[in-house]
C-alpha cells in the first residue's frame, strides 16, 4: 500500500502504519510545517525505529500534493482537516491522488479546539464526491472512513 499521513505533525501514528504497511508498503509523511517534519525525523532517529525503512517525508500544502494522479492507496488526516482553511480544495487534491476505491479515513477528538461534529465531517467528504465507507466511533473520538468512488477524478 501506499499511504499519505496529511498534517503528520510529529508522527504520532506514522511509525506504526509504516509497520503495517511492511517493506513492500510505503507511507508518506506530509506537512506543511518544517519544524513538525523535523521533530518526526528525530523519532524516526531513535534507536526503537531503525527498523523503518519505508517512510518518505514531504513538506507541502494539502493543497498541492506532489503525487500522480491515482496513485495512493488510503490517505488519513487525524484532527488536521478542520485546521486547513479550504478543506473543500484540500479534499478535492486528496480525491486526485487516491486510486478508485481508495480511502480517505478522517479521525477526531472531542478533546480539540476545532472539533466538528461527525455530520459535518460525513458532509463535507460526501460534498466533495467521496462516498461514506464507515463511521467508527463515538461523540468523543469518531474515524469517517470514504471510499473514493471508481467512476471519479
Amino acid at each position: 500500500m501506499k499511504v499519505i499521513d496529511l498534517g503528520c505533525g510529529s508522527g504520532a501514528f506514522t511509525p506504526f502504519v509504516a509497520r503495517v504497511v511492511g517493506e513492500k508498503g510505503k507511507v508518506y509523511a506530509v506537512d506543511i510545517q518544517p519544524a513538525m517534519l523535523k521533530q518526526l525525523e528525530r523519532k524516526l532517529a531513535r534507536a526503537e525505529n531503525q527498523d523503518i525503512r519505508n517512510i518518505e517525508l514531504k513538506e507541502t500544502s494539502a493543497y498541492d500534493l506532489p503525487f500522480d494522479d491515482e496513485s495512493i492507496d488510503l490517505v488519513y488526516v487525524v484532527a488536521v482537516l478542520q485546521e486547513i482553511p479550504d478543506r473543500g480544495r484540500a479534499l478535492r487534491e486528496i480525491r486526485r491522488v487516491l486510486k478508485p476505491g481508495g480511502i480517505l479515513a478522517v479521525t477526531e477528538h472531542l478533546f480539540d479546539p476545532d472539533y466538528p461534529l461527525r455530520s459535518t465531517t460525513i458532509r463535507l467528504g460526501q460534498h466533495e464526491g467521496f462516498a461514506l465507507d464507515q463511521n467508527l466511533g463515538s461523540f468523543w473520538n469518531y474515524t469517517v472512513r470514504f471510499k473514493k468512488p471508481h467512476d471519479s477524478l
